[in-house]
């Protein structure tokens, strides 16, 4: 029987799990390989082996010697050349093409991230709904390339996660979607990451600043802070933070005095 040709939307679907799937997790039993292979009429094998298409076309993983498969370089090469060119276009279109193949619209899907903006119209709402919807997902790149665990402390409870942008959101709009810009902490030391009272050095080494060594004299200090001194973060399975970023975040937002 000839086999059916994948479509660009179940390759943008393919995608978009390959982009939240840790490495070690793209195979045919992992539950959300199984239900995307369910939404598209796909065997779990099928889907799996896209996902290590993927990673075969991935550059941060060649460059790290953490070799996909090959085979399907072709098909799924086009896909990830239109993403690195445009971002937010195509990640938000693949959360909009998945949420049809779930029967809901994305404001559907994901209402509650919508819920102050509601009295928006037009191509305000339509801008602001993009935003969250793709921040919505760096957030589950970022906290799926830790395999859901703060690379500093190791607390793996999802509500207590956030994925931290190194260069702020508001900086580089080119690389606000970039797994590499982006680091899961807990929600004290994501607050301390972003204000500077701690940094990481180009050896992923944590750094603690002036300001928040002013206070060693109090008990949280010696808890949370005093341990953490030159410290190696907990590496992600995929994109390692992208030294550039670490260097800006150092120059411009980490409290040297």
């Amino acid at each position: 029987m000839k086999r059916k040709l994948w479509s660009k939307e179940e390759l943008i679907l393919a995608f978009n799990l390959y982009l939240k799937t840790p490495f070690g997790k793209m195979h045919s039993t992992n539950k959300d390989v199984i239900y995307l292979a369910h939404l598209i009429g796909r065997t779990p094998n099928s889907v799996a082996l896209r996902l290590v298409n993927f990673a075969s076309v991935d550059p941060v993983l060649k460059a790290r010697g953490i070799k996909g498969m090959d085979g399907g370089k072709k098909i799924v090469q086009p896909i990830w050349d239109e993403f690195f060119n445009n971002q937010e276009e195509l990640i938000f279109l693949s959360e909009k093409i998945l949420a049809e193949k779930e029967n809901y619209t994305v404001e559907q899907k994901f209402e509650e991230l919508f819920f102050d903006i509601k009295e928006l119209k037009g191509e305000v709402k339509l801008r602001e709904i993009k935003t969250r919807v793709n921040q919505n997902v760096f957030r589950q790149m970022v906290i799926s390339n830790y395999t859901g665990k703060c690379a500093i402390s190791g607390i793996d409870i999802p509500e207590l996660l956030v994925a931290s942008h190194i260069v702020p959101w508001s900086i580089n709009e080119e690389e606000r979607l970039n797994p590499e810009n982006g680091i899961c902490f807990s929600a004290l030391y994501d607050k301390a990451f972003d204000k500077g009272l701690i940094g990481i050095d180009e050896q992923y080494k944590i750094l603690l600043s002036k300001n928040i060594k002013k206070n060693k004299e109090a008990i949280y200090y010696d808890k949370y802070f005093a341990p953490l001194e030159n410290q190696t973060l907990t590496l992600p399975q995929k994109y390692l933070p992208k030294k550039e970023f670490i260097q800006y975040h150092l120059d411009v937002i980490f409290q040297k005095i």
